[in-house]
């Protein structure tokens, strides 16, 4: 049963590793498109407000469609007072816990009282924020759906991780994050 969890967990983590690895490319297009901003503003004196427009949609794509790989590998900010010194069959029991009370009522409100917003969007094909700006705050909007689904399908696969670890499976060494890389270097090096 253990290695089965294991596995499924594993397939889950796929998901959201094949959307990190198309969404970090958006960062390096921000950075393009800032640069082309300035250059513009400053040098030749010109602004565009659908190129404004255009790295808010690709900040806002990346933070929002990245949550579920930054949890897939354990980056986002954790209070490791206790945690860190936990062993893995605790640290499992305690992800598993903080998964099932926090992350997933939490995504699980987002969607339900986001969703009619992001509809209503989808149906009135809402336009632009500003005047001359990208006509399709709709998908802006959908970011924020995307953001719930990929974090809940992230959080079954840890949670399916976890379970396995408690059920005696061995803790996966791939997707520990940096708390327990640094915890182990600091007790390697004393």
């Amino acid at each position: 049963m253990p290695a089965i969890l294991m596995r499924l967990g594993r397939m889950l983590d796929r998901i959201n590793a094949a959307v990190g690895a198309a969404v970090m490319w958006l960062a390096v297009g921000m950075v393009v498109i800032q640069f082309g901003i300035v250059v513009l503003r400053y040098v030749f004196g010109m602004s565009f407000i659908f190129v404004t427009e255009l790295e808010l949609y690709l900040h806002a794509a990346l933070f929002m469609l990245g949550a579920g790989y930054t949890l897939l590998h354990d980056g986002h900010v954790r209070v490791d007072i206790f945690y860190g010194s936990q062993t893995p069959r605790r640290k499992a029991a305690i992800d598993l816990l903080g998964t099932l009370v926090f992350l997933v009522p939490s995504c699980v409100a987002i969607l339900v009282y986001t969703w009619p917003f992001v509809r209503k969007s989808w149906e009135i094909g809402e336009g632009a924020i500003s005047v001359g700006g990208i006509p399709a705050s709709y998908l802006l909007k959908s970011f924020i759906t995307a953001f719930a689904v990929l974090l809940l399908v992230q959080g079954l696969g840890l949670a399916l991780r976890n379970l396995a670890v408690l059920l005696g499976a061995p803790p996966p060494k791939e997707t520990r994050g940096i708390a327990d890389r640094a915890s182990e270097a600091l007790r390697e090096n004393g």
